[in-house]
């Protein structure tokens, strides 16, 4: 993520504080935004790179935990463009890798974008829809392939398509850049006509930070859009098969359409997070660390599919343990009692109101009731059946 920019047309707002870190709410910087909505999606690999006044993002963010996700800051000793950038950061990238910037939100389905192309493939555009291009420029894509970028011009005409900033990489990309230079403008086009940019149009909102009409935007709009219904989510026998005790990663079995469910939530706009009494680990079955195994094998496969769960709150504890550490008689995260719910609540931007829980067990059912939200019985079968059901119902209730 670049965040080395000057923001010279924020003038002073912008003189002696970094704009990804200028502030749009009370403690709420611009860029912390920006961070929870790449490591919700389960990314656990951030890189920042950072120019201008460049201390200031190393001292609030370096060895910063997001979520699951680490944070890593380097800085670039002179500005090099978006290109020379990521050669300066060459010995940080993955093979493959997301790259954007961190002055602006574009709210999609990055987990989508992320999935590997086929061969001959370096790199993938996240694209979006405007009425007026002409002060962007368009993008023009046949069968899926980058065929030409249109540069601004007041004449183009929409709807059209136009870069958001968003991409997939290759690493070999840095083949193709020997110094300081635009990405965008010196790298993507020969990609382009090599036949070897792909681009997929998403939908979602978006905001850059870069005018101070759009700042100003940004501190009113930005901070409400954080608060959004949760789907809390029982874990075995609900998403996956309950083998008894199951935790190895090659014991994974997915219940049917559990992850296209798990997917039309994320595409809703609902935090997913699964809730799960695992008293396997009170008994010494196996530890808290081979269920953290068989969480990281679910989200690699959610991933494969473009879907995420944003997070995994679970009970170690049971009355019958054998592991000291873990012997309770009542403890309140065990479900029925609600206590997971109720951190979850605490810990992220939830709205309680349109929020509900799925499970298939009565003390799931209990535990939504005691937090003070709706709860549905899975009973076995389509489970995305289910899902688009209660959505249409929320739906439905809200209207």
């Amino acid at each position: 993520m670049l965040v080395g920019g000057k923001g010279t047309r924020l003038g002073e707002l912008t003189r002696n504080t970094p704009k990804p870190l200028l502030e749009i709410d009370a403690g709420l910087r611009f860029l912390d935004v920006v961070l929870e909505e790449i490591a919700r999606r389960g990314f656990t690999d951030i890189v920042l790179l950072a120019g201008h006044l460049g201390d200031q993002v190393e001292t609030a963010y370096h060895h910063r935990q997001i979520y699951q996700a680490r944070v890593r800051v380097i800085r670039e000793i002179e500005p090099q463009g978006t290109g020379g950038a990521l050669r300066f950061a060459a010995a940080e990238l993955d093979p493959w890798f997301l790259m954007l910037n961190g002055d602006s939100l574009f709210e999609f389905n990055y987990r989508e974008l992320a999935r590997l192309p086929g061969p001959g493939v370096l790199g993938r555009l996240a694209l979006r829809t405007v009425p007026d291009p002409g002060r962007y420029g368009a993008v023009t894509v046949e069968a899926g392939r980058v065929t030409q970028f249109l540069e601004k011009n007041p004449d183009l005409k929409g709807p059209a398509l136009i870069n958001g900033g968003v991409y997939l990489l290759s690493r070999e990309v840095l083949g193709l850049i020997d110094g300081p230079c635009s990405i965008e403008q010196d790298v993507f086009p020969r990609l382009a006509k090599a036949g070897a940019l792909e681009a997929r149009a998403f939908d979602g909102y978006f905001l850059d930070i870069g005018l101070p009409n759009t700042y100003a935007q940004a501190k009113a709009e930005v901070p409400a859009r954080r608060r959004r219904p949760c789907a809390f989510l029982d874990r075995d026998g609900t998403l996956n098969i309950d083998k008894g005790y199951t935790h190895k990663p090659e014991d994974l079995v997915w219940m049917p359409s559990a992850i296209p469910a798990i997917k039309r939530l994320n595409e809703s706009g609902h935090y997913v997070i699964v809730v799960t009494n695992q008293a396997g680990v009170a008994r010494g079955y196996y530890t808290e660390a081979d269920m953290h195994a068989f969480h990281a094998e679910m989200q690699a496969q959610l991933a494969d599919a473009g879907a995420w769960i944003d997070a995994f709150y679970h009970c170690p504890y049971h009355a019958d343990g054998k592991v000291p550490a873990f012997t309770d008689a009542n403890h309140p995260d065990r479900k029925p009692n609600p206590g997971m719910l109720l951190r979850a609540f605490n810990e992220w931007p939830i709205i309680r109101e349109t929020s509900f829980m799925i499970g298939d067990a009565d003390l799931d059912i209990a535990a939504a009731k005691a937090a003070g939200i709706p709860g549905y019985c899975y009973e076995g079968g389509d489970l995305d059946a289910l899902v688009a059901e209660v959505l249409a119902s929320a739906a439905d209730t809200v209207d």
